[in-house]
């Protein structure tokens, strides 16, 4: 049996996020679909993190075992033939039996992007939040800086649906660095944000929440008061899904084959 790590980029827009679904395309289930014509065997595709329908990545990864003789160099030529040009095999190595696209991460970058300006360029439409809208942006720095740290992130999660699993799930998460900035030429607001793991839509809640610090709505404190709170429905809104993009999963090299 042989291991390989996928590292993936996708435009989300046109599918229903990542985990496959029994109705509609999904980033997965293309991929292990291909995966499966190339070589005859029922691939079991794990990744990273789940993203949602509408989300974006430059740097997905992906795990799957096979006992295709195929070079993971291979693999990958015969995966950008047959996938949608929407989905790309970025890279593709041969891995040891221990990694695990989701298990062996170690820290993951995500990226929402928000449009400042008047009109938004066509070719800019799918990946950006529009707000031409005034904004305090020094008190949207400060709030952004609030969030990292350990901290009960409830009042920034989605529900699972269920109120048993929400009572028993942990909402603690370590968030490695987050910050707010203007990208150099000054057309967007750019959220970056880096963490062990995320709870689902909670980067979509941080910025929506940051929204409201700018506009006004909520104060920079306001951020350590909705951790003690533990209750969504007082965090800002859940932000639209096109602006934001998986950039990095970081891993140890030590998962390499052959490493020391």
């Amino acid at each position: 049996m042989r291991y390989f790590k996928l590292t993936i980029a996708y435009d989300g827009t046109d599918f229903h996020g990542w985990q496959v679904q029994p109705n509609g395309s999904t980033i997965q289930g293309e991929i292990s679909g291909v995966l499966r014509r190339i070589t005859q065997e029922n691939i079991a595709l794990h990744g990273a993190g789940r993203t949602d329908s509408g989300v974006h990545a430059h740097g997905q990864v992906a795990s799957f075992r096979t006992q295709s003789a195929l070079s993971a160099q291979e693999f990958q030529r015969a995966l950008n033939a047959i996938l949608p040009a929407a989905i790309r095999i970025v890279a593709a190595e041969e891995v040891g039996p221990s990694f695990d696209a989701r298990w062996s991460a170690r820290g993951k970058i995500y990226r929402y992007r928000i449009y400042r300006g008047r009109v938004v360029p066509p070719m800019l439409w799918r990946y950006v939040l529009h707000y031409p809208f005034p904004l305090d942006e020094e008190a949207m720095k400060d709030g952004a800086a609030r969030f990292v740290g350990t901290h009960d992130f409830a009042s920034f999660a989605a529900s699972t649906g269920s109120e048993d699993d929400d009572k028993e799930r942990s909402t603690v998460r370590e968030i490695y660095s987050s910050e707010l900035a203007r990208t150099p030429d000054n057309e967007e607001l750019v959220y970056t944000v880096r963490g062990r793991s995320f709870l689902r839509y909670m980067v979509r809640k941080m910025v929506g929440t940051l929204l409201d610090i700018g506009r006004g709505k909520l104060t920079p404190p306001d951020i350590d008061r909705l951790y003690e709170l533990r209750d969504r429905a007082k965090s800002g809104p859940t932000v639209p899904p096109q602006g934001l993009c998986m950039v990095e999963v970081q891993h140890e090299e030590a998962w390499r084959v052959g490493a020391p």
